[in-house]
């Protein structure tokens, strides 16, 4: 496919074709939406809205503040919750790059906590923490990482490289607000997780999901397809409409 025939929606080419436009897209899903993230999110998969990036600031060596020292499980959206404070103020104040996974013993800076604090561990876990906790969506290695510069467009999510056919599960318990063809993503699931939080599951070579199911964590909802000769599973994770980066919300394999 040349460059005239294709729009760009993040970092996935989108095929102008006469039975699949941007615009038919649009005007089917978004009539009936009345989740007003959800609409962002679809409208930034197609391509309609250029989402922030954001910005990383130095991280600020003199507030208040405790280390806490990673134990194994540990995630960061799990040090997060369990101090009670934004995961974005921990990425600032830590400075965590983009292709980061947590390590045993690495020491994080909790800006504003007063002490440190006990953040349970996956085996001992009450089955609420465990429940809540995001979980890979498939076996498979990270070969595209967020905030990835591919052409002239920044990557939103992650691409897991895995075994075509390989099951797609839910990474967390939720419901599904999606779940059909998107150009561009392919055979595209996206589960709402009602606190404000989304996963988008794309590149499906095969939905075994509907509309309005609900969804327990690690229950398969897809089955992995390609992107040109790569077997592939596209990944987001947002917090309303704001891509946010898997790696921090997923476990060290």
């Amino acid at each position: 496919m040349v460059a005239s025939q294709a729009t760009y929606a993040g970092s996935i080419p989108v095929p102008r074709s006469k039975n699949v436009s941007k615009e038919f897209v649009v005007r089917k899903f978004l009539k009936s939406l009345c989740n007003l993230s959800l609409i962002l999110i679809l409208s930034s998969l197609i391509g309609c809205v250029t989402m922030d990036s954001g910005t990383m600031t130095a991280p600020v060596r003199n507030q208040k503040g405790v280390n806490h020292k990673v134990q194994k499980g540990e995630t960061l959206w799990r040090i997060a919750k369990s101090y009670q404070v934004d995961i974005d103020d921990l990425i600032r104040s830590n400075n965590i790059p983009n292709v980061a996974l947590l390590e045993e013993n690495q020491l994080i800076f909790i800006p504003g906590a007063e002490k440190v604090v006990d953040v349970p561990d996956r085996p001992k876990a009450t089955f609420e923490a465990v429940k809540d906790d995001f979980g890979w969506p498939v076996k498979g290695r990270v070969v595209r990482y967020f905030n990835e510069q591919r052409g002239s467009y920044l990557n939103r999510g992650i691409g897991i490289e895995t075994m075509e056919g390989q099951p797609v599960v839910a990474s967390r318990q939720g419901r599904v607000v999606f779940s059909d063809y998107l150009a561009g993503y392919s055979y595209t699931v996206i589960l709402d997780h009602l606190d404000g939080y989304f996963t988008i599951y794309g590149l499906n070579s095969k939905l075994l999901v509907h509309l309005g199911d609900s969804i327990s964590k690690g229950e398969k909802i897809g089955l992995a397809g390609k992107k040109g000769n790569t077997p592939l599973l596209y990944f987001e994770i947002r917090r309303n409409a704001k891509a946010e980066n898997p790696l921090y919300f997923l476990p060290k394999i």
